[in-house]
């Protein structure tokens, strides 16, 4: 009762190419549900001298007749929890239809039972985190930043789905913030299009997209060969577009508006030596974040990036530490720490400022630098 509610949410069945009137058969019918039990609550909490503090109106369960059972909560452990209940409940009354008749509990005794004190004294203390009830999903989160972000964003209540090249890396960052792992190479569509779906299937849709995945090449770009700098663009430029376009299909549908996050990087703005495959790609989703704000504001999403330098993660690996480095006449740690602050910035530091451009609701087609202070990588 406390978690799956007294009665279940039915609505309409479903028929093939007509989901326009589905959902707003469904709408229809939610809104039903949530007057009946504001009735119910009228009543009832007068007769307990009005006392109670009146709990989320809307259902729990949703029965879709020719497609099946769903569990609806803040979270996706609850609303697991919640369709368990109502599968065992169905076993139940049909058990007991089987050899007699089942009579639910009167509305009077619903009520006291969903509305136990000690259950009412736990909301008097109860804190909802800021990304409650929101799916975050975060491609190259097996490692690094995407990891960082992924367990940054969990820990401000957000439900977590890690995509990354390497299965095993993605369902380890998974298991952590209890999420969905999905082996995907964003550079595939199929695969993009294949997680985004499985996203919806296992969390109902998405919300924010962490934009992540990316890898350097290096050379000086008059030089450069071409398929060096097409694979660049593969995964630094049209990995982004591909995540980008998926999850704004998604959220169309929803119509609750959303976040795209792109990791970007300094060297779109300030450009190093022989890192022109790199940098000119990051470029290009720089603009590419920047039309998607314009694009797309209508709709309620909102498109911001970060420009990060100089972390160490996977990406910059020693070895292109070392040389990025040499390539500026430094040492590694006179490298890593030569900003502002004189300190070297972590994956962590990145991962807070995605948290908090989600956070900015107001904000759109913004560049956050996390990179301890370089006024060359300011933008003009």
């Amino acid at each position: 009762m406390l978690r799956s509610k007294n009665r279940p949410l039915l609505v309409p069945a479903p028929r093939a190419g007509e989901l326009d009137a589905f959902k707003t058969a469904v709408h229809a019918a939610v809104a039903d549900y949530v007057a009946r039990y504001d009735a119910t609550f009228a009543r009832e909490n007068a007769r307990c001298g009005h006392k109670k503090i009146k709990l989320d109106p809307m259902p729990r369960i949703v029965l879709v007749p020719g497609v099946g059972l769903f569990g609806v909560a803040n979270t996706a452990r609850e609303a697991a929890i919640a369709a368990d209940l109502a599968e065992n409940a169905v076993r139940v009354v049909t058990d007991a239809e089987s050899i007699g008749h089942f009579q639910p509990l009167e509305e009077a005794d619903a009520f006291d039972v969903e509305y136990w004190s000690l259950e009412q004294a736990k909301l008097k203390g109860a804190v909802v985190k800021p990304f409650t009830g929101q799916v975050a999903v975060i491609t190259g989160g097996g490692s690094g930043i995407g990891r960082a972000t992924a367990l940054a964003f969990a820990a401000e209540g957000a439900s977590i789905a890690v995509l990354d090249r390497d299965a095993a890396a993605a369902r380890n960052t998974a298991h952590d913030v209890g999420g969905l792992g999905l082996a995907c190479d964003v550079t595939v569509r199929d695969e993009l299009r294949a997680a985004f779906a499985r996203v919806a299937e296992r969390f109902g849709g998405v919300d924010i997209l962490v934009s992540n995945a990316g890898a350097a090449w290096l050379g000086k770009i008059g030089e450069v060969d071409d398929a060096t700098l097409r694979a660049s663009f593969d995964l630094n430029f049209f990995s982004h577009q591909g995540a980008a376009q998926e999850a704004v299909r998604v959220m169309l549908r929803q119509g609750t508006g959303g976040v795209l996050l792109f990791n970007i990087s300094k060297q779109a703005v300030n450009p190093g030596p022989d890192f022109g495959p790199y940098g000119v790609a990051k470029a290009a989703t720089l603009a590419l974040m920047r039309q998607y704000a314009v694009d797309y504001g209508a709709a309620g999403i909102r498109a911001n990036g970060v420009n990060a330098d100089r972390v160490r993660t996977g990406l910059l690996s020693d070895e292109l530490l070392g040389r990025r480095a040499t390539a500026r006449g430094l040492s590694k740690e006179q490298y890593l720490s030569g900003n502002l602050l004189g300190r070297e910035v972590s994956a962590a530091d990145v991962a807070q400022a995605f948290v908090a451009l989600a956070k900015a609701r107001a904000t759109t087609g913004h560049i956050a630098t996390v990179d301890g202070g370089n006024v060359a990588a300011a933008l003009r």
